[in-house]
């Protein structure tokens, strides 16, 4: 076959996989990549993370039922090398977004998280649930007690709720990082810096010297560090 022709054969196919690889990252907000050393997914978290109830349309959201489905894919894939996280997200639904790190931090792919705009509420579970987190300085990250909305009955067995619901969320976030239980607590219960709310927000540099996430870094340092792991991980015997 002369080249020419090849070349019309495999021009439908290579645009094929460009217009996969388009409808995917406007479906899901996500994209494989195979430009770099190392073949990478690079998963987004934006917005509202949406638990068991649906959002309003106007509300940028990140539903959960479609990255379960995604992070299982990453991880049985013998062709993706590593993961590569995006966080910019209020928050949203708790179980969603716990189930959704917890994901995160059983995989077997070596995994790298990076905060940009914001990693609140529940997106701190996320960010810590990877092998190595990092945040850009001009990031901040909200911790605070866990809110509900809508009917809470006033019964103490409401409050236990409550609390042990925090305390699944204290106890995930300190084992993924350096922060101590107890000085997550008093963040979550600072009383003198959001003016509506209790709670702290940390910036870049100071979600670092707390210990909650691992590095200050963008795009560059994150992708190298996920490189190094990939290739610490092929030197094993």
């Amino acid at each position: 076959m002369c080249d020419t022709q090849k070349e019309k054969k495999d021009r439908p196919q290579d645009e094929s996989e460009i217009g996969q690889r388009l409808q995917m990252m406007e479906d899901t907000g996500s994209v494989t990549t195979d430009n770099g050393r190392h073949r990478i997914h690079c998963m987004t978290i934006v917005g509202q993370i949406e638990g068991h109830y649906t959002l309003p349309a106007e509300t940028k959201a990140t539903k959960y039922e479609h990255m379960i489905p995604q992070l299982v894919a990453v991880d049985e894939s013998t062709e993706i090398e590593g993961l590569l996280l995006m966080l910019n997200t209020v928050g949203g639904d708790i179980e969603a977004g716990l189930a959704l790190a917890e994901l995160v931090a059983g995989m077997n792919k070596p995994t790298v998280s990076l905060v940009l705009g914001g990693g609140h509420s529940i997106g701190v579970p996320l960010a810590v649930a990877a092998d190595c987190s990092f945040i850009v300085p001009s990031a901040t990250m909200t911790i605070h007690p866990v809110r509900i909305n809508g009917l809470v009955l006033g019964v103490p067995q409401a409050f236990t709720h409550f609390q042990r619901m925090q305390e699944r969320i204290v106890d995930f976030v300190c084992t993924h990082s350096r922060m101590p239980a107890d000085r997550f607590r008093e963040l979550c219960m600072n009383t003198g810096e959001l003016a509506t709310d209790v709670g702290s927000v940390l910036d870049g540099s100071e979600a670092v010297a707390e210990g909650l996430i691992d590095r200050l870094g963008s795009l560059h340092e994150a992708l190298e560090a996920l490189y190094a792991m990939i290739e610490k991980d092929k030197s094993r015997p």
